[in-house]
C-alpha cells in the first residue's frame, strides 16, 4: 500500500472513502430545468473514472420554491430529481468514488423576479448587495415549513442511494439565523446562541427523524465570518462544538469568511495572485479544537499542498474543486506516480465568474471539463495512418494542436518566431499578479516535449518553409496584433494594451486609457498605469464596467483603481485626437447624445482587441485541398474534416484561435481541439 497521506483511505462512520481526495459542492451550471442530466452525470462521473475518494454535487440543491435558483441549482424539492440522482449516483459507485449533495434554502442569497415569483426569506430584512433583494422576515408558518422541506429532501437523497448530505451553512439561511449582522430578531430565534441555533437545530432533527441515524449528514459552515459586525471566531468554534456534542452531524465542512459582496467573497473563493490556501491553518485550528472529522476547500490548487494539509493533521478529505475542473483525474494521476502530467489549475477563476454571470462553468484551459460526453481527458492514439502537420504560432492554439496531434500519433512541426512559447500568454503573465497563467503553456510544452513534437523557435515561418516540409495538414495559429485604427481623427498618436504591457511604451503622467474590449487585456494595462504612478482615467463605452470580466475578478482590479484613484467613465466614447503643445487632447462623445467633451492628457492607450495575422494563411490558401474552408458541422461535432475544393491542392490547410478572429484563451484552445482531435 501506498505511504502517500493522500492515498490513505478514511473511514467516515460506516463509510470508506479510498483516498482523501475530493471535490466540494459547487454549482456547475449544467442542470436541464433543475435536474442533474446528462451533461451533469457525465460531470461527476468523470471525477470518479479520475479516482476521486468523494464527489460533493450541487452548491447548493434548493430544498423549497422560496429559494429560486441563484446559477443553475438543482431543485431537491421535486421528486422527480431521485430517479436522475441514483442515476449519477449508481454510475459514480461503479467507479469507487462516493456521492454526497449539499442541501439549501438560499435565504436572501438569490433573486425574486423569477421561477415563482415568490418573496426571498431571510431571518431579517437585510438586504444581501450581491444578490440584490430585499427579503421578507420569516413569520413561524415559514419556520415550519422550511424544516419539514429540508427534512423531505433529505429524505429523496436517501432514496436516490446517495452516501451523504451536507447543509450550506455559510451565506445562506440557517447561518443567517447565526450571525449578528444578518439576525435582527426580536423572537426566541435571536439572542445567545441557544437561540440563534434553535432553527439549525430544528432542521437536523427533522432530517434525522427523516433519514435516520446511520445516514451521513455534515454541514458546510462558516466558523469566523472574518466580519467586524458578523459572526466570531470564538461564537464559530463554540457552535462547531455544539454541533459535534449533538451527535446530529458527521463531519464539518470548515468555511472562513462572508460572501455578501464580491470583494468578500474572493476572499473566500481567492483567485490568481490571492494567497495559495488562506484558509487552511484556520481549518486545522478548528479540527484541533472540535477533535472531529474537518473537510475544507479553498484554493488548495495543487497536489503538495494537499498533501501536507493530510501529512500535518489540518484536515480529514482535502477540497481541491477547481483543481480537478482543470483535472478531474488528479487521484488516478498521483497513484500512478504522473503527478507531472496533472494539468494545472492556474487560478484564472474563469470557471466560477462564467458560473455568477449567468454561464455554465467551464475551464480556461481544460474543454473537456462540461463536454465529457464528447471529449475524452486523456486524448486518444488516432486508427487511421500518422499525418505530417505543420503548425504555425505557439500561442495556446498552436500549442494545444500540436499537444493533440502528437498524442493522435501524427508527426508534428511547430514553427514559432520568438524565442520562447505562449504568445499572449507571455505577455498577460508579464503581471505578477497573473502570472500563475504560464502554466497553461509550461504544461502544454512539457507534453509536447513529451510527445515529441518538432519545436522550432525563433523561427519566422513563410509560405516557402510550410511548403517545404511537405505536409497533409497545415494549421495557421499566428494570433493577432492589437487593432488602434478606431478614431475619426489621431489614430496614430496613441499606444495600444500591449505596448504598455510589454514594456514597449511606458505610462505617462497623465493617461487617458480607452477600453472598447471589456476583458482583460484594458484592464491588465489599467492596473499597471494605476501601480505606476499615474494619473488615469478609463473610458468605455459600455454602460457595464468591464463586461467580459467576472465578479471574482473584477474585485483585484477594482481595489487597485480604489487605491490610486482610477476614474472610471461608462457609456462614453473616444472620438479623436490631436496634438494640442506637448500633450494630447481626446474629445469624447457619447451614443447617447451630441455634447462632446476634452481631455488634457500626455497619453491615450486603446483597447479594442486584436486583429488576425492572416497573411500566410491567404499565401497558401489557393494551394490547399480545401482552400481554407471548415465544416463547421463537422467541426462542432468531433467528425474529420473532408472537404476538397481543390482536389489538385497540397495539403489541407486551417487556421485557429486569434488567427481567425479575437476571442479569449478558451476559445483558442477549444478550436485546436475540435479541429485535431478527429485527425
Amino acid at each position: 500500500m501506498s505511504q502517500d497521506p493522500l492515498l490513505q483511505p478514511y473511514q467516515l462512520k460506516h463509510l470508506t472513502l479510498r483516498n482523501r481526495f475530493m471535490s466540494s459542492s459547487h454549482e456547475p451550471a449544467y442542470s436541464h430545468d433543475g435536474m442533474p442530466g446528462d451533461r451533469y452525470r457525465h460531470y461527476h462521473v468523470e471525477r470518479a473514472k479520475g479516482g476521486i475518494a468523494l464527489t460533493m454535487t450541487a452548491g447548493s440543491a434548493v430544498i423549497s420554491p422560496d429559494s429560486p435558483q441563484a446559477f443553475g441549482n438543482l431543485l431537491a424539492y421535486r421528486d422527480e430529481i431521485v430517479p436522475h440522482m441514483k442515476r449519477l449516483v449508481d454510475e459514480c459507485h461503479e467507479h469507487g468514488a462516493a456521492v454526497m449533495i449539499q442541501l439549501t434554502h438560499l435565504g436572501r442569497r438569490t433573486s425574486w423576479n423569477h421561477s415563482d415569483w415568490l418573496p426571498v426569506l431571510a431571518p431579517s430584512p437585510v438586504r444581501e448587495a450581491a444578490h440584490r433583494s430585499f427579503p421578507k422576515e420569516m413569520e413561524d408558518w415559514d419556520i415550519a415549513r422550511i424544516v419539514k422541506d429540508y427534512a423531505a429532501a433529505a429524505a429523496r437523497m436517501k432514496d436516490a442511494g446517495l452516501d451523504g448530505i451536507e447543509l450550506e451553512c455559510y451565506g445562506h439561511l440557517i447561518d443567517g439565523f447565526w450571525s449578528p449582522a444578518t439576525n435582527r430578531r426580536g423572537d426566541d430565534y435571536n439572542g445567545g446562541l441557544d437561540n440563534r441555533l434553535r432553527f439549525a437545530f430544528q432542521v437536523l432533527d427533522a432530517i434525522r427523524a427523516a433519514v435516520g441515524p446511520a445516514f451521513i449528514v455534515g454541514t458546510r459552515l462558516v466558523v469566523d465570518e472574518d466580519w467586524e459586525k458578523g459572526l466570531s471566531r470564538e461564537e464559530g468554534i463554540e457552535i462547531s462544538r455544539r454541533l459535534v456534542a449533538s451527535g446530529q452531524v458527521d463531519f464539518l465542512n470548515v468555511i472562513r469568511g462572508h460572501i455578501e459582496s464580491d470583494a468578500a467573497l474572493s476572499r473566500v473563493i481567492p483567485v490568481g495572485g490571492m494567497r495559495s490556501a488562506p484558509h487552511l491553518d484556520f481549518a486545522g485550528e478548528v479540527r484541533a479544537e472540535t477533535k472531529f472529522p474537518v473537510f475544507h476547500a479553498a484554493r488548495i490548487g495543487d497536489v503538495a499542498t494537499a498533501r501536507h494539509a493530510v501529512a500535518e493533521g489540518k484536515l480529514d478529505m482535502v477540497g481541491m474543486t477547481r483543481a480537478h475542473i482543470a483535472d478531474p483525474h488528479i487521484a488516478r494521476k498521483v497513484s500512478a506516480g504522473r503527478e507531472q502530467d496533472i494539468r494545472p489549475c492556474v487560478g484564472a477563476t474563469y470557471c466560477l465568474d462564467r458560473i455568477y454571470e449567468g454561464h455554465e462553468a467551464l475551464c480556461i484551459h481544460n474543454p473537456a471539463t462540461g463536454r465529457e460526453a464528447a471529449i475524452p481527458q486523456e486524448v486518444p492514439k488516432s486508427e487511421s495512418p500518422g499525418k505530417k502537420i505543420v503548425i504555425v504560432g505557439a500561442g495556446p492554439a498552436g500549442l494545444e494542436a500540436a499537444r493533440v496531434c502528437a498524442a493522435r500519433g501524427h508527426e508534428t512541426i511547430l514553427f514559432e518566431a520568438a524565442s520562447a512559447p505562449g504568445g499572449q500568454i507571455r505577455l498577460l503573465a508579464r503581471s505578477q499578479r497573473r502570472a500563475e497563467m504560464i502554466g497553461i503553456v509550461d504544461w502544454r510544452v512539457a507534453q509536447c516535449d513529451r510527445l515529441g513534437v518538432d519545436m522550432r523557435l525563433n523561427n519566422l515561418a513563410g509560405a516557402d518553409d510550410v511548403r517545404t516540409e511537405r505536409p497533409d495538414v497545415v494549421i495557421v495559429a499566428c494570433g493577432g496584433l492589437p487593432d488602434t485604427d478606431i478614431l475619426d481623427a489621431g489614430g496614430g498618436l496613441v499606444v495600444s494594451s500591449w505596448d504598455i504591457l510589454s514594456g514597449d511604451a511606458k505610462p505617462g503622467d497623465n493617461v487617458l486609457l480607452y477600453d472598447d474590449n471589456g476583458a482583460h487585456p484594458g484592464m491588465q494595462a489599467a492596473e499597471w498605469i494605476a501601480g505606476s504612478g499615474a494619473a488615469l482615467e478609463i473610458v468605455s463605452p459600455e454602460r457595464f464596467f468591464a463586461p467580459e470580466i467576472g465578479g471574482l475578478n473584477h474585485v483585484k482590479y477594482a481595489e487597485c483603481f480604489a487605491k490610486h484613484g482610477v476614474r472610471v467613465t461608462i457609456n462614453t466614447r473616444l472620438l479623436g485626437i490631436e496634438r494640442d503643445g506637448n500633450g494630447l487632447r481626446a474629445t469624447l462623445g457619447s451614443d447617447y447624445g451630441t455634447r462632446t467633451e476634452t481631455r488634457q492628457v500626455d497619453q491615450v492607450v486603446v483597447e479594442h482587441a486584436t486583429l488576425p495575422l492572416d497573411d500566410l494563411y491567404f499565401e497558401l490558401k489557393e494551394s490547399a485541398i480545401n482552400r481554407g474552408e471548415l465544416d463547421h458541422g463537422a467541426f462542432v461535432n468531433f467528425k474529420p474534416q473532408t472537404i476538397a475544393a481543390n482536389p489538385d491542392g497540397a495539403f489541407r490547410l486551417y487556421r485557429v484561435g486569434d488567427a481567425v478572429a479575437s476571442r479569449n484563451i478558451h476559445a483558442a484552445i477549444y478550436d485546436s481541439l475540435r479541429l485535431c482531435l478527429p485527425m
